[in-house]
């Protein structure tokens, strides 16, 4: 059998493939501790968690899930947090309780908590205080089931120097709602014995999809752990490495990256709670960090600090993110200012974070990256199922030992996320991409994105790219509208670079009809300060 394409630009010195983790993601701290009880697991604004006190913080809040809220085997906890030592600790004792852990995004309001707490059918949930309200408010959904309320600013040094995020210098008071942070750990209840394996359940993540109500991935430990143990090989994170963690921790990379990983190699995690250019350079140069995964928007503000150049960077080794493809100005600006290339990688809810990464020494810019250790990722027609050659655009599928069991409690949508191929279960991603001749895989747009003109395709990720290259235009994202005639027409919805005006729709069209077919010229164009994006930095498309 011929090998892989992109087995010709593998990353030197990696092997093709990477045997099981046999045991539990709670598993994975209770070794790093064991190895490096001293060393430090989490730095917080300068106050500092060492790995035998999370651990031994983790095996306290465990005790008291389970004694105090009866969580057992398989039962859900939502974990209701920004990013801070609590949602860390609050993950790990989930698991340590033999708990299944459903994060929630912290920008949800009540209408959306309820949601997740209805489906899921959580029995207890762990919050931030300055959620309270919106706990409040869903708390119909879970009556009489165990909260706990944490305040981040308890984990802090108070006499750092570092900028404080106003949710840090003026926390929330103390909601009243369910058991306090300090009480649930102070209780005296014994931790559970750790019974869960590779095959039980551990996380769902809750992916809103393409329409309807967000829906749960079911993740098992094993899973989970096939990430958490790609990462570090692909990259090179080892114990002792420094991590800066500024994505979300309830979104899959965040969690994953800057969460997971650091706590199974033994490495140590630097957390800030709201994201902060200048703070994260300053941890850089001062912490001497090591690696660091973002999104696009937080490496081009990065790169905007007046200061940048001066700052003594060199201690980073890796870089790199996903969520939008990173503009090839900002790379270029990148690569001169840090001697590294931004790594991009691609990945679902549905696969706990990564399938694809770009090769660190033979990185593409705006690409997905190849097909990381045992994925078997093709490229077919999405209705017909025929694996389509190089260059030829079709849906992502994807069979890997990450991918997700199903969602949950939907049968159907379950059956319908999976395509049989060769004997395999491939996930259907819902994305159209190509393959390149390299083995390289390339994204095209959502395959529910797709503005049907006539009959006639048109990707808005490819029509995008090309308004990129206007003056005037920073930012561009396109969207359908109803047309009486054609079905759908092209609507584009810009921001402007600061300091131009806005073109005239007439001379705007005239520009787009030299660069592409006539029929993916936008009709009509709309202007935005910002255009919304989700905490991974995915445009919201649908929103517009």
């Amino acid at each position: 059998m011929p090998q892989p394409r992109h087995f010709a630009v593998w990353p030197e010195n990696r092997p093709k493939s990477l045997p099981p983790v046999a045991h539990s993601v709670y598993e994975n701290l209770v070794r790093s501790a064991a190895r490096a009880p001293d060393r430090v697991a989490i730095s917080y604004y300068g106050g500092q968690l060492r790995y035998d006190a999370l651990l031994r913080q983790v095996r306290q809040l465990a005790g008291y899930l389970h004694h105090a809220a009866g969580v057992g085997r398989g039962d859900r906890v939502a974990l209701y947090m920004q990013n801070a030592p609590q949602f860390v600790i609050g993950y790990y004792a989930i698991l340590a309780a033999n708990g299944v852990v459903v994060p929630v995004n912290p920008m949800s309001r009540a209408a959306e908590l309820d949601h997740v707490l209805k489906d899921s059918g959580a029995s207890a949930i762990l919050f931030g205080d300055e959620l309270a309200d919106a706990v409040a408010d869903a708390a119909h959904a879970m009556p009489d089931r165990c909260k706990v309320a944490a305040r981040y600013a308890d984990y802090i040094d108070t006499e750092t120097d570092l900028p404080l995020p106003d949710i840090l210098r003026h926390p929330a008071a103390a909601s009243g709602i369910g058991t306090s942070w300090d009480a649930a750990l102070g209780a005296g209840y014994e931790p559970p014995v750790p019974r869960n394996g590779p095959d039980d359940w551990c996380i769902i993540p809750y992916s809103s999809g393409s329409t309807g109500q967000p829906k749960g991935c079911l993740h098992t430990h094993r899973s989970v752990n096939a990430v958490i143990k790609a990462y570090p090989v692909w990259f090179g994170i080892k114990e002792g490495s420094r991590v800066l963690a500024t994505l979300p921790f309830c979104h899959v990379t965040g969690m994953q990256h800057s969460m997971n990983v650091p706590l199974a190699t033994g490495a140590s995690l630097y957390l800030t709670t709201r994201w902060n250019a200048a703070l994260a350079a300053t941890l850089i140069e001062r912490e001497r960090i090591a690696h660091w995964r973002s999104i696009t928007t937080m490496m081009i503000d990065f790169l905007s600090l007046p200061d940048i150049a001066a700052r003594d960077l060199s201690s980073l080794e890796a870089i790199g993110g996903g969520g939008a493809q990173m503009p090839q100005s900002a790379a270029e600006t990148m690569q001169r200012l840090l001697g590294l290339p931004y790594v991009e990688a691609y990945g679902l809810s549905e696969t706990m974070a990564p399938t694809h990464i770009n090769p660190p020494d033979r990185a593409k810019p705006q690409c997905l990256g190849i097909p990381i250790f045992d994925v078997d990722s093709r490229i077919i027609d999405p209705e017909t199922g025929q694996e389509l050659g190089p260059h030829a655009p079709g849906e992502i599928v994807t069979n890997a030992p990450q991918v997700f069991s199903g969602y949950w409690q939907r049968p159907e949508e379950t059956r319908s996320a999976f395509i049989t191929i060769d004997g395999k279960p491939f996930l259907r991603t819902g994305d159209i991409g190509y393959v390149d001749n390299d083995g390289y895989f390339h994204f095209v747009d959502r395959l529910k994105r797709m503005v049907n003109v006539g009959g006639l395709k048109v990707w808005p990720a490819e029509v995008e790219a090309i308004l990129h290259g206007h003056d005037a235009i920073e930012e561009a994202c396109i969207v359908a509208d109803p047309d009486d005639r054609t079905g759908e027409a092209v609507r584009a919805v810009l921001v402007l670079r600061p300091g131009h005006a806005r073109p005239c729709a007439t001379d705007l069209q005239d520009w787009c009809r030299a660069r592409m077919a006539t029929y993916k010229v936008p009709k009509r164009f709309d202007y935005r300060d910002a255009l919304p994006r989700s905490v991974a930095g995915k445009v919201l498309w649908k929103a517009l």
